[in-house]
């Protein structure tokens, strides 16, 4: 049973070691250039002009969160879609009330103005 899982550790480790080895590669190959120019600030070609632990608006949050909670929804869509046919009339009418109060959610926020940027 646990030689099936062989090809997704083989792949794993592939990964890990290209990984080691690119930075392994950088780390030798690369001169080290610290000069003070290097090491100041830099914001979108401009010089710093705050802080950059200034805090953010709320609502940068609020549209985080809610991105990743509809994102999350594609999750439980993708099986769902695939097991279909498994899982018959009950499934699908189970997969239409999670997306019915989804819908809903996101009707409530926009009533909100959670979606809007001021």
């Amino acid at each position: 049973m646990l030689g099936n899982y062989f090809p997704i550790l083989l792949l794993i480790l592939t990964g890990f070691l290209i990984g080691l080895s690119m930075i392994g590669a950088n780390l030798l190959l690369s001169p080290p250039r610290h000069d003070p120019e290097k090491l100041l600030p830099y914001e979108c070609g401009f010089d710093a002009l705050e802080d950059a632990r200034s805090p953010f608006n709320i609502r940068y949050y609020l549209v985080a969160i809610l991105f990743i909670l509809f994102d999350l929804e594609l999750v439980f869509l993708l099986p769902w879609a695939v097991a279909l046919p498994d899982i018959g009339a009950a499934g699908f009418v189970a997969m239409l009330i999670f997306l019915a109060l989804l819908g809903l959610g996101l009707v409530y926020e926009w009533r909100r103005r959670a979606l809007e940027w001021d």
